[in-house]
């Protein structure tokens, strides 16, 4: 539960910062490169932004995810 708290989190967190911050963002921007952006130009924005924050939200979900299994080894 708490790990799915902390992934729903960081995915929040990413998506809501490339949405506000007007340069693009690595991935989402290279996602929509690859996609074709002349495809989807009208939501690129918002497909950039879903993918930063799954991007995102994983990686650290798996820092999340190790540091606290470590932690409860050590116990």
């Amino acid at each position: 539960m708490r790990e799915a708290i902390i992934l729903i989190s960081f995915f929040l967190i990413f998506t809501s910062a490339s949405l506000l911050i007007s340069s693009p963002m690595f991935p989402g921007s290279f996602f929509c490169t690859l996609i074709g952006e002349d495809v989807i130009r009208e939501y690129s924005r918002y497909f950039s932004a879903i993918f930063n924050g799954v991007f995102y939200g994983v990686i650290f979900w798996l820092v999340f995810s190790v540091i606290s299994r470590r932690l409860e080894k050590e116990e």
